[in-house]
């Protein structure tokens, strides 16, 4: 059976996407029950570039996200004699959105442009048709990988950034306000929450399907030529970021609704 698109471009790119996404979650779900068929050597290495290779530059960047917020906190606190609050506003803001939002963003301009330039490559060599040549499926060998990637290490990566930019805002406020460390301590671990964190570790999971499928998708749908792999890239990123943004939005719609 053959389906034609329409002719409009948004609606056709919108109707590839949708194809995209059930044929990962199909592809995913095929293998569940059985092996998977992908080759565990291409695992860890998609595994290796997402998670230690990554681990530096999150961290750098959560520190500092944590410190600009403490720094902007302890502004506006101090002049209400309430600068121990710092404490509290770093550690909800990076449980609960900042840490998760902040370490998609940084896979989507890293990981996701990886994938976008990888597949697209790779489209443009013939290897992708050369794979279903063989009889081998490209989404079973070179998506779901990436996409279970992703998955497993974007939560941990959560973790990591969550701890960093405790840290950061912990440098800040110890050195503006002179608190005391186990001061601080105390009222983060009084602010922060199940419920922050479990919605933190949900955002996590999901944005890095997000950039995992922006990635392989508008890798696979390059155009075989050398521009067509920098345009895959950039539309890679722009729509792992734009996705983040809108998914983000779409998380505190449904925490603000459900009380959370």
């Amino acid at each position: 059976m053959t389906i034609r698109w329409p002719r409009t471009a948004p609606l056709q790119g919108t109707f590839r996407g949708i194809t995209f996404l059930g044929s990962v979650i199909l592809a995913i779900s095929r293998g569940m029950p059985n092996h998977w068929r992908f080759r565990s050597q291409d695992m860890a290495r998609v595994l290796a570039d997402c998670s230690a290779r990554a681990l530096l530059i999150v961290l750098v960047v959560n520190v500092l996200v944590g410190a600009i917020l403490a720094f902007v906190g302890a502004v506006q606190l101090v002049k209400f004699g309430a600068g121990i609050f710092v404490a509290d506003l770093v550690a909800i803001a990076v449980s609960r959105e900042m840490a998760a939002v902040i370490t998609a963003v940084v896979m989507a301009g890293r990981t996701g442009a990886a994938f976008a330039a990888e597949l697209a490559t790779m489209q443009a060599n013939e290897e992708v048709d050369a794979l279903e040549v063989l009889g081998l499926n490209a989404m079973d060998h070179l998506v779901v990988p990436r996409v279970l990637a992703l998955l497993l290490v974007m939560p941990l990566l959560y973790v990591f950034g969550c701890l960093a930019g405790l840290l950061g805002g912990f440098t800040v406020g110890a050195s503006m306000l002179s608190l005391a460390p186990a001061a601080y301590f105390d009222r983060s671990l009084d602010a922060l929450s199940f419920q922050h964190l479990g919605l933190g570790f949900a955002k996590a999971i999901a944005f890095g399907i997000l950039v995992a499928i922006a990635g392989c998708y508008h890798g696979l749908h390059a155009d075989r030529n050398a521009a067509g792999v920098g345009q895959a890239t950039t539309r890679a990123v722009v729509a792992g970021i734009v996705g983040v943004i809108a998914l983000d939005a779409v998380f505190s719609v449904c925490a603000n609704a459900l009380g959370i």
